[in-house]
């Protein structure tokens, strides 16, 4: 199973300024169903952004923070990192086609923008992390990114 990262445009205007995400700024990923579609140029904050989990089997709306965040620039080369972002599936199964990476809060005048969405299958398939189970998302700085069910 393979999966892909894309940047919300309107994000991507920010990696021309130097972005620091691991100073002072809570950045979040929430998972989506099938019926949510990205829209890169007009999906610009987090109510832009429709079909959220809802809270249950071990997933809380509005996602999880992610953890040693890095955002970096060297020269035309932007990276991105975090540790990874784990939920535990218990009481029934989280099922996902989407995860949403927003900043939370305000940021250059926006209220939780967006920066970019993991397509978690690029089949497309919905993930599925049974009862008992995981739902993991490997964040990597080389621009690799993982999806892996346990």
């Amino acid at each position: 199973m393979a999966a892909s990262f894309s940047l919300y445009n309107a994000w991507a205007l920010n990696i021309g300024r130097q972005v620091d995400l691991d100073t002072g700024l809570t950045v979040n990923v929430s998972l989506h169903t099938s019926s949510y579609t990205p829209n890169q140029d007009t999906h610009i904050v987090f109510a832009d952004v429709t079909n959220q989990l809802s809270t249950a089997n071990g997933y809380t709306s509005g996602g999880a923070a992610l953890g040693s965040v890095t955002w970096t620039r060297s020269g035309a080369v932007a990276t991105f990192d975090a540790a990874d972002t784990v939920w535990t599936a218990s009481g029934g199964s989280i099922t996902a086609r989407y995860a949403v990476v927003r900043v939370v809060g305000t940021y250059d005048t926006l209220v939780d923008p967006l920066i970019g969405y993991v397509l978690l299958d690029t089949t497309p398939a919905d993930v599925t992390a049974t009862a008992g189970n995981t739902l993991t998302l490997q964040w990597n700085a080389s621009g690799l990114f993982t999806v892996t069910r346990s």
